[in-house]
This record gives C-alpha cells, structure tokens and sequence, in this order.
C-alpha cells in the first residue's frame, strides 16, 4: 500500500503557485444560482466538498439538484449528473420545461406540454422547436438548452450496476470529454450499489457516502449527493431534520454541507394559520431549505423558495424565512 506522505511546505508552494495564476480562488466556488443560499455558503460550494440534500419525497429534490445542475452549467462548468429515478429523456423534458418557465413565466408551457412535444402526441411531424412553436418561450427554452447541452452529461444509472467505481469511471471520461472537472449529483445516494455489500443498510451508507467524500477530495471537486428520508421523517406534519436522512450517522459526519427540504406549510408554527388564515395556501406554495450543517460558515439557516413544480423549477431569487418554524405541530386546515 502506497502512503501518501506531502509536506506543508509543498503544499504552500502548491497554494502560491495558484494564486499567482490568478484563477484558483474563482475556480474553487461553484455558486448554485439560488442568490440567497450562495449569500449563506460565502458564494456557492466549494471543491473538495460533499453536500447533501434531503427532504421529504415528493418535495422536489431531484428538481432542485437539476436545476442546480443546469446553472452551474449555464455558468460555463461543466457536470455528471447520476440519475437513478429518471431516463434522461424525461430528464432533458423537465430542462425545457425549466427554461420555458424562466423565460415566458406563467404564460410559458408546462412540464405536461413539453412533454406532448416530445412523445410526439400533439400533432403532426416536425422538430421540437416547431412542435413547440406556438408556445410562449418554447423555442427559446430549446435553443438555451442546446447552449449547455454539451456540458450536461447525464448518467442512467441503476442500483443494479452503478457502483461507486462506476461513477468514478464516468466523471474521469467527463473530463476527459469536457477538458473540465465537472460537479457532480448523485440523485440518489442510498441506491448506489455495493457490491459484496452488507445486508444492514447503514453499513452500505457508510461505505457509500464515504466514497463520495474521497472522489470529491482526491478530484477536488463538489459532490452533491441528494439523500432519502427514514419513515420518521417522512411523517406528515413533522419536520424533517438531518438526523431523519435514513443510514448511518456517517452521512451528517462525512458530509460538509447538509441541506434540508421541507414544505413550509408543514413547518410554520400555528398561529401564522390561526390567526391569518390565508397564509395556509400561501405557504403550500412555498419549500423551506435548511442549511442544517455547513462545515465553512453559519448553519441553521431558514431560507425559503417559491416552487414552480408545473415548470420542473423553483425561483432562483429566495429569501430568509420570516415566520417561526416548528419540528412538529397539528394541521390547520
């Protein structure tokens, strides 16, 4: 066995080295385009870094792991994204969808038309763009998708044979593809496949998750690993917290950023219901992201999103949470 030995002087001539060139700072952040959490995270996650993202199912997490995915390639940067739950053509229909919504607004098609465009169930032959020529922002979204397509690769992976060599073999061929090192999702991380594995399902987690933390480390890059709830914290009316993410212990230890999905509807406290009860339906409207843990600056911070599950989006612009919040309470219908 190799031992991996360096001095801290050769480390700082490495860390000088990069500065005098002028890029390594920049080229360390990755901002996520949702401007309230790269406020908090001092500009975006940082290479080198494992994130993870829980929340209840049916909240939007793989939406929101996309559209962060789509950003940072927007930005330029190229990324692997590791989708479990989705073929990329369903993945490629909720792209569009999400750029028809941030250009055209609510005029813009839904995730359901895009979707007859492309199944080809809403007429006669033709492209995408001129299938969706009659749509507000259709062609636009096409064309803003074919801009970063390059960039986006997107990996069908399954719980049969996606092992994390796997995905280690698949970001090497990004950049090799790509001449980048690409961020990288993993939607999902507890149906990773280990092979000779553990029958205890925490035992799989630990290996797993502590995979994704050295490819993040030895290829310094961001892993954002988006993570299942336990039955707990799947319950109605309760808030989910970093100690329902379902394994081992080792995935709030390994992790340098977790991130928590809640409905806010679920988690403000009940008099914000019982004494204005309009609020109930405007905070269905609305998902709270917790940044639970961040190992390089402030955490418990409640920031909320306006989501646009009809357009495969959230809003890009948040804000802080102004409402108490609770753990648990009783519904206010």
């Amino acid at each position: 066995m190799e031992i991996a030995l360096e001095s801290l002087s050769g480390v700082m001539e490495q860390a000088n080295g990069r500065l005098r060139a002028g890029s390594h700072a920049a080229a360390r952040v990755w901002p996520t385009g949702f401007d309230v959490l790269d406020k908090s995270l001092a500009n975006g996650f940082r290479s080198g870094e494992l994130i993870l993202l829980g929340g209840p199912q049916g909240l939007g997490k793989t939406t929101w792991g996309l559209q962060v995915a789509r950003n940072i390639a927007r930005s330029g940067r190229s990324v692997v994204f590791f989708s479990f739950e989705h073929d990329p053509q369903t993945m490629l229909v909720r792209l569009v969808a999400l750029e028809a919504g941030e250009i055209g607004g609510i005029q813009a098609p839904g995730i359901g038309r895009i979707r007859e465009a492309f199944e080809a169930t809403d007429g006669p032959g033709g492209t995408l763009s001129e299938r969706l020529a009659d749509t507000v922002g259709g062609v636009e979204a096409v064309e803003r998708v074919q801009e970063y397509a390059d960039r986006l690769m997107l990996h069908r992976s399954t719980g049969s044979s996606t092992t994390l060599d796997v995905i280690r073999e698949a970001v090497d061929l990004a950049k090799t593809e790509t001449k980048q090192l690409p961020f990288v999702v993993v939607d999902y991380l507890q149906k990773v496949r280990v092979p000779d594995g553990s029958p205890v399902e925490d035992e799989r987690v630990t290996r797993v998750v502590e995979g994704l933390k050295d490819l993040a480390l030895d290829l310094d890059i961001p892993v954002l690993a988006v993570v299942a709830a336990d039955k707990e914290g799947l319950s109605a009316g309760k808030r989910m917290r970093v100690n329902n993410l379902r394994g081992s212990s080792a995935l709030a230890y390994e992790a340098d950023t977790v991130l928590i999905l809640n409905n806010k509807y679920d988690v403000v406290a009940r008099h914000h219901l019982v004494y204005d009860i309009g609020n109930a339906e405007r905070f269905k409207h609305w998902a709270v992201l917790t940044i639970e843990k961040n190992r390089n600056g402030q955490d418990q911070i409640d920031l909320e999103f306006k989501k646009r599950f009809d357009q495969s989006r959230f809003e890009n612009t948040g804000q802080l949470v102004a409402e108490q919040l609770v753990d648990e309470r009783v519904f206010v219908e």
